[in-house]
């Protein structure tokens, strides 16, 4: 699963600071911006799995827009990060479903254009529709 992140940036004498803006609490720092963007992975693994044991869902995410106009976070740099968590909500299932062919390429284009895949879209999507 793709997770927006916030990259605070570093100097000679500061980490790189890392905040997740989608998963309130989880922040990490780094000495380079590797070693931040690895420390974020491992923040958002663990975050998951303590969400999951505690039997919560994974919070909504938020479109970019809004993150970028927090000013807390004004000047920090924007990335995606992937951290396969998944596993801490449950095994998946393979299912099938009957999408006309118009409805499936938008999708997929707002999908690919928020930095999710196909299903992570659609799972989100339904958990939205259901709240």
């Amino acid at each position: 699963m793709k997770f927006l992140i916030a990259i605070e940036p570093g100097s000679e004498h500061s980490a790189f600071g890392v905040v997740v803006p989608d998963l309130p609490g989880c922040f990490s720092a780094g000495d380079t911006l590797e070693e931040a963007f690895d420390n974020a992975r491992e923040a958002i693994e663990a975050h998951c799995e303590v969400l999951a044991e505690d039997g919560e869902d994974l919070p909504r995410a938020a479109p970019l827009g809004e993150h970028q106009a927090d000013p807390e976070l004004a000047g920090w740099i924007w990335a995606m990060v992937d951290v396969p968590v998944e596993r801490f909500f449950g095994p998946a299932e393979k299912i099938n479903i009957t999408v006309p062919a118009r409805i499936l390429a938008r999708i997929d284009d707002y999908a690919r254009r928020h930095g999710e895949s196909r299903s992570g879209f659609l799972v989100r999507a339904a958990q939205a529709a259901m709240e």
